[in-house]
């Protein structure tokens, strides 16, 4: 056999096992699918240890495995942003995602637009919300399928054709098992990958001489371009895509499905503390560019710098290892994939097709709808991802979060400034979004940092962070004012009640 052909040989043996599971998950804790409470979060009855996999299958993606790192074979440095981002997230979930999630649970919500409905009683306002919810999440799987897109053209496949049967196996398996299939393969996701990353940072090193050895290469080759440090001008968009980046990961409404999912609010709080486990893990991933500079690895021309990571894995390990990284890589893209096609759905079917088009669709029809749903967000991806040129794919992820930042004040505001007013968040949004997409043009989508002369001559930003300080300037001036003029202190049909335990959990 060839190195291509033993590589693809374990890589469908381990895609299949997935496939399997994926399918076999329906039976997994049974319950009638035909409520998107049971499709669409699983009967809200995972765990800790279920919720720890999920979650980090949904969130550590191939963002992390081929993005960040050829970000930072790019570009050094700069690309490690990503790591203090992930720490920065999970006290933000300590504090806010228990009552989110308490106040799902007692009002039935599935979607966070649920919640916006409910609490600025403004069906508009939640239309907003569900539509930037969509919007945001395209790119970010459109990301995932370019991962998978990597990984196969490295082992020499016919990359359309195997993106095409790779998305109907994983439509196939979503629609008929709902959240529990990607649910269930997190746990052998996560262990791949565990598996891959440790094998790697202690393999590689030692095959180039060590860790002080790969930084001397690193600094040997910079040339005019710093890999080790960031320079001065870098100092505003590395803090700025950092703490953007934080504020927006929860937002997206895979990160929300994965939270309301959950049995309890202690479970949250659990997941809280022991997920920066894996923003370790991402520190390590991040140091495969480094190690690919220090290897000379040579991405496929196609690929360029996203490349990085699969061009490693294939030059320093034999052929039955790289194709088992490989598939935990694609495996690792599938997951989230799945879960974020759940959740956009889920806002379909739920804030759009219910609310405006079907008031009174029964819960199978609702739920066959979102499963539905799931197939055309799924391949509209697909469609975008063959046909749309790439550079650096972090940019995928990082132009939704201009977008779904936007939302902040109506989702988190919202659960402790009781004065925001509907009208004042609508025009923030509004704000936010046309000032936030306005940079992205002018940039040419090609990167999400913009140059603010009234922060400096040196001083670029993550757009996303300064479009939602536009945003929350229009929110506190416009909610201050229709205080002032008498305007309710809390609009909707919640009450202090409605965030309270109902029972032990």
């Amino acid at each position: 056999m060839s190195r291509h052909d033993q590589q693809l040989t374990v890589f469908i043996v381990l895609c299949a096992l997935v496939t399997l599971l994926g399918f076999g998950a329906s039976r997994w804790r049974r319950a009638k699918l035909d409520h998107l409470d049971e499709w669409g979060l699983a009967g809200r009855r995972f765990g800790t240890v279920i919720t720890w996999f999920l979650l980090g299958g949904d969130l550590y993606t191939a963002y992390t495995f081929i993005a960040v790192p050829g970000l930072v074979f790019a570009s050094g440095a700069y690309g490690l942003f990503a790591v203090p981002y992930t720490i920065l997230v999970y006290p933000v979930v300590f504090l806010v995602r228990p009552k989110l999630w308490q106040v799902a649970r007692n009002r039935g919500y599935v979607t966070a637009s649920d919640y916006v409905k409910d609490r600025f009683d403004s069906r508009f306002l939640a239309l907003l919300v569900a539509l930037t919810g969509i919007v945001a999440t395209m790119p970010y799987i459109a990301l995932q399928i370019f991962g998978i897109r990597m990984v196969i053209a490295q082992m020499g496949v016919n990359v359309d054709l195997a993106l095409v049967i790779a998305f109907i196996v994983l439509a196939a398996f979503t629609y008929s098992s709902g959240l529990r299939a990607p649910a269930m393969i997190a746990l052998v996701k996560d262990t791949l990958i565990w598996i891959t990353v440790i094998v790697a940072v202690i393999y590689i090193p030692i095959k180039l001489g060590g860790y002080g050895a790969i930084f001397h290469k690193v600094a040997a080759v910079e040339g005019k371009k710093p890999y080790l440090t960031i320079t001065r001008d870098q100092y505003a968009a590395y803090a700025s895509l950092a703490f953007g980046s934080a504020l927006a990961l929860f937002l997206y409404p895979h990160a929300l499905t994965g939270v309301f999912a959950a049995k309890g609010q202690a479970v949250i709080r659990r997941n809280a503390a022991f997920l920066p486990a894996y923003s370790f893990m991402l520190g390590l991933i991040a140091l495969l560019g480094y190690m690919a500079i220090a290897a000379d690895a040579k991405p496929l021309e196609a690929s360029g710098a996203n490349g990085a990571v699969p061009a490693l894995l294939d030059k320093m390990f034999n052929a039955p290892f790289s194709g088992f990284a490989f598939a935990a890589i694609a495996i690792g893209a599938l997951v989230p994939a799945s879960v974020m096609s759940i959740a956009a759905a889920n806002l379909f079917s739920r804030n759009i097709y219910r609310e405006y088009l079907r008031p009174r669709a029964t819960s199978a029809e609702e739920a066959l709808v979102s499963k539905l749903a799931s197939l055309v967000v799924k391949f509209g991806a697909l469609a975008f991802i063959l046909w749309a040129p790439a550079t650096n794919v972090i940019y995928f992820q990082l132009a939704g979060g201009v977008w779904i930042l936007q939302t902040l004040p109506a989702v988190i505001l919202a659960l402790y400034v009781p004065m925001l007013n509907r009208w004042a968040v609508i025009c923030g949004w509004a704000a936010g979004m046309a000032t936030g997409t306005y940079w992205l043009v002018l940039e040419q989508f090609k990167v999400t940092i913009h140059g603010y002369p009234w922060f400096g001559p040196h001083n670029k930003l993550y757009i996303a962070l300064v479009a939602f300080m536009v945003n929350l300037g229009v929110v506190v001036v416009g909610s201050v004012a229709a205080y002032a003029l008498g305007a309710r202190r809390r609009q909707g049909a919640l009450t202090d009640a409605d965030y309270q335990p109902v029972a032990a959990v």
